[in-house]
């Protein structure tokens, strides 16, 4: 193709890039408003951030929600219930804590964690 065949292509493509830019401008000035919701889990209500809890990983979400069945429970506690290791239910305990999750508190020589309210 030739330079001149290249032209209106090209302005073609600028034009929809263009478009596209202004769209995601418009998505990202479009705040969704957080929402709380009570989400049943086996028998136990607690409030859950259904936005904050699908942008979690899978993994995470899974011992979210086994901790959230829990409501108190050690690694070996969400492991017993995930089927996963308990090393791994601790790494991932551990990481919901940092990202404020849960609530990590020592009693003796076990460590419990729970939902964060």
């Amino acid at each position: 193709m030739s330079k001149e065949e290249l032209k209106p292509l090209l302005e073609e493509v600028k034009k929809l890039l263009t478009e596209v830019k202004q769209l995601l401008e418009e998505i990202k000035a479009t705040k969704m408003p957080e929402v709380q919701v009570v989400k049943e889990l086996e028998g136990l209500k607690i409030k859950v951030d259904i936005g904050k809890l699908l942008r979690l990983p899978d993994h995470l979400r899974q011992t979210f929600i086994a901790l959230a069945k829990l409501g108190e429970g050690t690694a070996e506690d969400v492991s017993n219930i995930t089927g996963r290791a308990r090393a791994i239910e601790s790494a991932y305990l551990n990481q919901l804590t940092h990202l404020g999750y849960a609530v990590k508190k020592r009693k003796g020589k076990k460590v419990y964690f729970t939902v964060k309210p």
